[in-house]
Formats: structure tokens, C-alpha cells, sequence
């Protein structure tokens, strides 16, 4: 395990990331289970069933509806703020709620319609293993949120909400007195970087460990919710299917189990870890649309050439109904995606967060599909073509790029953001640094970027290529240069309909807009500085933060 704390504040709050936490699940061999617990079992006090772990948590579900209605550790309540219980959603409403024992498990099942929600209980443990399996739209998006009883946890963290008086954005993003922003949606970290969520004060520790996203949608660097807290308490989130700058469809089915872990202040056991948690256990508890290991397959690459040595690669794989991802290894490329559902899958390389390569594979029940060698073809990435000039580099995110990291945690009026204005001097070597990474209409568009060109440079026809990650409002970069020509507006492409770039998040869809700028449009003065103009064009959108915009990737001059 890996991880550190992101800070404190009073009593010890974390957000724990591990980069094992691979969108894979190899659910094979048993969860040892401590049987010889006296008091393991259930009981029923007319509105809620009462389990007992056995070892230090009782936790209640309402009959009626499904709700996690109490979590009680070691005596104390954590479950409860503003009289919210824990649930799918805002609470599925009138269920049907059954129970069963089947030896050192207990079973809670929940139907609310085509959806179909599980508890389970493991004899000796302080955990609540939770699946979720929704067949249909008819549930708007597919959540679970763990509601935690106000105080028991001081935070104050970056990639949460809290203290924060003023509304600033859609009544759901906030700005403390010192000019700091909070949201619930600034959740900091990808999917892929973190294991598990929660908060600790030194001596309890209330944790969300997260499924394998299985039935997800957006990929491994999906970012959404992952915790917030307000003055009447907290909440731990497991996002499964959020529209907000969503890129995929919705997929259905089962997914599960994530974990609600209860431990003596330290981080949840690896052992629950996605990619790593067995769950031989659940194989005949009749949980609907549950696949055990030997259902499922293995994709395996020898190795990946090709590589930029500089950069992670991740290994994607997709189709309508799954999702998974692995780290390849960096010597060699080598990956292994295990717990794969049977199907045919697009399977794609991303350096960084950009797409470079994509096959297809097929996934069989019990095997293994073993890839040869991948080579990456020198064209598939941008970063190999010959250029005069690059701001940043072509990884499919706007790292490096001025506000970048702060965005992922912060809204773009925060008082920590350097300002969104202010021009570029090619050679000056702070150009990536210096360009910021979000444009919009109303705040920054127009930015100048200097740079010479020697005799035999002016004298050609170039092609300027701007990358982007995502846009808001349709916003799509159009250029003017040295004030005498000017491209043509360019087609938006399809991005996330909602917000992006004030909520955290630059995860859209990559896209590289490329404008052939003629040799009559350079100066011949290889003194003088060409100036290129860069504006946000789009007919959408508000004003401020909230005007057209997009986030760069990067942005080239080709030789």
C-alpha cells in the first residue's frame, strides 16, 4: 500500500490513494471470516434489521426502504446528519427488503424496482460490503453516499467543502472568507489514483473503499465526487454513474461490492482493495448479475514499444457493458488486466491521458488472452511530429500548464490562481508555465503568443495545431495572426454537455484542432516577434468562469 495524508486539521482527516488501485477485480479464493464471533447475527426491531457483526459494528437497515439507517462502532453512532440516512441516490423510497444467513455471511437485499441493492455482513469483520446492481435509466444516476453525523470528524481539505459561507456558483460551489473555494465535486484524484476514501481522527477511521468500477462509466480518469462535509455532517461518496461531465454512456449491471470499513484509526485493510479483494464467499448468496472468477478472463500484454519513457502508460479496456484498466509497467509495457467479464473489448493506450494505440481483444471465461508485443506507431503520438515551437506536451491533460494541478481541487475565481491573463514569449522558457490551462470567452480569450521565425521558416506554410481535453458552452479555439490573418472558426466537437472547468475537471473528450496558417501570414523580419492570437469562439454559454471555454492540451507550430 501507498499513500499519504493530504492534510489535518484538529482531529486527523485523509484521503488515501494507491496506485494498485487498477479498474480490475480478482475475485477468487476466500475473505477469511472470523466464525468463532459470539454475537454474529441478526435480529429485527419492527423497523429496521439489526446486524451484528460480530467483532466492533451493529448496523441497521429499514425494511421499508433499504437505507443504511444506523452504523454504530464501538458504541458510538457515525451514521446520520440533517436526519439523512445512508442510501442509493437521494433513498430509493418503498422497497422490498429481505435478510438471510448463510453461514458466517448475512445478507440484506433490497429491490426498488428493476434495481437491486445488497448488504453484506461478514462474520468478525467491521465492514459492510455493499453491491448495487441497476438494469435501467429508471434510477437517475447511480450513487451511494454514507451520511456521518456532524463532528465526529473535523475537515477541512482541499477536494471537499466546509466552512464555506458564500455561494459563488450554481448553489453548489462555495467561497470561505479568505477567498479559498470549496465543492462537493473537487474531488482532486482519478479514479485510477486512489483506493479508497474516508477520514480518521488517530483512533477511528470511517472509509469508503471503492468497487473496480466495473459497470462505471468515464474510465480511469473519471474524476466525480468523493466526500464533502458541511455543518450538519459529512458524506463519503461512491459515484458509479454521474452526469457531470460525463464521457460514456451509462452501463448497467451489477457493481460491487464497494466497502464501508470501520478500523482503529488506521487506513482499511489492503485485502479490500480493488483488484485485490476476494469474494469467493458471495459466490452462491444469489446476488443478481454476480459473476464469480472462474466467469471471467485475463488480458495480458507482453510489452508495449513505442513508449515515451517519461510518461506513465495506462491500458484501457471497453465496451458498453465494462470497463477496466491497468498501469503498464514502465521497462517494458508489460500489463495484466485480471477479472474481466467474457466479451469483445476495445483496447486502448493511453501515455498519460491521451489515446496513442487501440485493438481490439476478446475476453473468455477462465482464460487468458495473451497480446504480443504492441508496437506504437511513431504518428500516433502528436509529440513526435517535428515542430518549430510546443507549449506543453501532448499527454491528453493540461499538466504543466499555469492553474493546472489547483484546478482539479479549486474554482477558477480561488484566490490561490495565478492570474488567467497575461501573454506568452516563445524561448522565454516559462511558456508552458506561463499559458494558462483554461480559455473562456468572457475572462482570457485573445491570449498573445511572441514568437520569431528564421528566413526560411517565414517563407513557409505551417500548420498550428491546438490540443484540447474538453470544452463548455462549445467553446473551440480560433486564431488570428500578426493581426492580418485570421482562420476560420472551427466545427465544435462533442464534448460533455455540462459543466467542466468549474467543477474540477478537464476529462472530456481529446481533440486536436490543426489550421493551416499560409507562408503570406509570417513577417519577414526574422527581428520581429509574430504575434498569434488566440480566442474563444462560441455563440453559448454565460458569462465570467461560466462563459465558452476549454482546456489545452497543448499547442505546436509544425516545422
Amino acid at each position: 500500500m501507498s499513500g499519504s495524508p493530504n492534510g489535518s486539521l484538529g482531529r486527523r482527516t485523509f484521503v488515501l490513494g494507491t496506485a494498485a488501485a487498477a479498474g480490475s477485480a480478482a475475485l477468487a479464493g476466500p475473505l477469511a471470516g472470523n466464525a468463532s464471533a459470539a454475537s454474529f447475527g441478526w435480529s429485527d426491531d419492527g423497523s429496521n434489521y439489526v446486524v451484528d457483526t460480530g467483532a466492533s459494528l451493529v448496523f441497521k437497515v429499514g425494511k421499508t426502504n433499504g437505507d443504511l439507517t444506523s452504523l454504530v462502532y464501538k458504541g458510538t453512532e457515525y451514521q446520520g446528519y440533517g436526519g439523512k440516512n445512508s442510501h442509493v441516490e437521494s433513498g430509493l423510497g418503498t422497497s422490498t427488503v429481505g435478510i438471510a444467513q448463510s453461514g458466517t455471511t448475512i445478507l440484506i437485499s433490497v429491490t426498488y424496482g428493476t434495481l437491486k441493492h445488497y448488504y453484506a455482513a461478514r462474520s468478525g469483520e467491521n465492514n459492510v460490503y455493499v453491491w448495487t446492481n441497476k438494469a435501467d435509466s429508471s434510477v437517475t444516476a447511480t450513487r451511494y453516499i454514507v451520511r456521518v453525523k456532524a463532528g465526529l470528524f473535523l475537515n477541512d481539505e482541499p477536494d471537499s467543502y466546509t466552512y464555506a459561507p458564500t455561494v459563488i456558483e450554481s448553489a453548489d460551489v462555495f467561497a470561505k472568507s479568505d477567498g479559498q473555494t470549496r465543492a462537493k465535486h473537487y474531488s482532486r484524484l482519478r479514479v485510477m489514483d486512489y483506493s479508497y476514501i474516508g477520514w480518521t481522527t488517530g483512533s477511528v477511521g470511517l472509509w469508503i473503499v471503492r468497487s473496480n468500477h466495473e459497470k462505471a462509466s468515464g474510465g480511469p480518469f473519471y474524476r466525480s465526487l468523493l466526500r464533502h462535509q458541511s455543518t450538519d455532517g459529512g458524506g463519503l461518496y461512491e459515484i458509479l454513474y454521474y452526469g457531470e461531465n460525463q464521457t460514456e454512456s451509462e452501463r448497467f449491471g451489477l457493481q460491487g461490492p464497494y466497502v464501508i470499513a470501520l478500523t482503529d484509526g488506521g487506513a482499511p485493510s489492503s485485502s479490500l482493495y480493488p483488484g485485490t479483494l476476494t469474494t469467493s464467499w458471495a459466490d452462491s448468496l444469489g446476488i443478481s448479475g454476480y459473476v464469480s472468477a472462474s466467469g471471467r478472463g485475463r488480458v495480458a500484454g507482453v510489452g508495449i514499444t513505442g513508449r515515451n519513457t517519461a510518461y506513465a502508460y495506462t491500458v484501457g479496456l471497453a465496451n458498453s457493458a465494462a470497463q477496466y484498466w491497468g498501469s503498464a509497467r514502465s521497462s517494458d509495457g508489460y500489463f495484466s488486466i485480471a477479472g474481466v467479464l467474457p466479451g469483445s473489448y476495445t483496447l486502448t493506450v493511453f501515455k498519460g491521458e491521451l489515446a496513442v494505440y487501440t485493438t481490439s481483444v476478446t475476453v473468455t471465461a477462465g482464460g487468458t488472452t495473451t497480446l504480443n508485443t504492441i508496437a506504437i506507431p511513431s504518428s500516433n503520438d502528436p509529440s513526435n511530429a517535428s515542430a518549430i515551437w510546443r507549449i506543453g506536451d501532448w499527454t491528453g491533460s493540461p499538466s504543466g500548464f499555469k492553474n493546472a494541478d489547483l484546478m482539479t481541487y479549486a474554482h477558477p475565481s480561488d484566490v490561490r490562481a495565478t492570474a488567467w491573463t497575461g501573454n506568452v514569449v516563445i524561448g522565454s522558457g516559462t511558456e508552458t508555465s506561463a499559458f494558462p490551462c483554461y480559455l473562456w470567452k468572457d475572462v482570457n480569450s485573445g491570449i498573445v503568443v511572441y514568437f520569431k521565425l528564421t528566413a526560411a521558416q517565414a517563407a513557409a506554410a505551417h500548420t498550428l495545431r491546438i490540443g484540447v481535453t474538453t470544452a463548455y458552452a462549445n467553446g473551440r479555439p480560433q486564431v488570428v495572426v500578426n493581426d492580418t490573418w485570421t482562420s476560420a472558426v472551427p466545427s465544435p466537437p462533442t464534448q460533455p454537455s455540462t459543466r467542466s472547468l468549474t467543477v474540477g475537471s478537464y476529462r472530456g473528450n481529446n481533440h486536436t484542432f490543426t489550421y493551416s496558417v499560409p507562408a503570406s501570414a509570417w513577417l519577414t523580419d526574422t527581428s520581429a516577434y509574430n504575434t498569434l492570437r488566440i480566442y474563444v469562439a462560441s455563440g453559448s454559454g454565460t458569462t465570467s468562469y461560466l462563459s465558452a471555454g476549454t482546456s489545452v492540451d497543448a499547442i505546436d507550430l509544425l516545422a
